[in-house]
């Protein structure tokens, strides 16, 4: 299976970037996964981020950023162009969050979005 690699539709800071990198770094990391970046229903407003290592399908576009090989559902895009992931990793907020700029409305939770 051939894979095309074209321009990154989502962005990472570089908190998520150094994040991401910690992960694949850990102990019996499977380094055949690549990072996926996509949707699912569900959630308090409609939709929901999914972020985590998985396996490449024939209906994805790969794409890479700043070494970090990545894929997403072809369909997900619509939803995702332009989106920044961040880490934050203070006290009273940990984890990863997603800033889209095609969500007409979020959820307070900050993983759930509406189109």
């Amino acid at each position: 299976m051939e894979t095309a690699t074209y321009t990154a539709p989502v962005s990472l800071t570089a908190g998520a970037i150094s994040e991401i990198r910690r992960l694949m770094d850990e102990e019996g990391f499977d380094k055949s996964q690549k990072l996926r970046i996509g949707v699912k229903g569900g959630g308090c407003s409609g939709m929901t981020y999914v972020l985590g290592f998985d396996q490449a399908t024939g209906e994805d576009e790969n794409f890479i950023i700043d070494g970090i090989e990545c894929v997403m559902n072809k369909s997900h895009q619509l939803y995702l162009y332009g989106m920044e992931v961040d880490w934050q990793g203070g006290l009273n907020s940990r984890g990863f969050t997603f800033s889209n700029p095609n969500a007409s409305k979020t959820c307070g939770c900050g993983t759930s979005f509406a189109v």
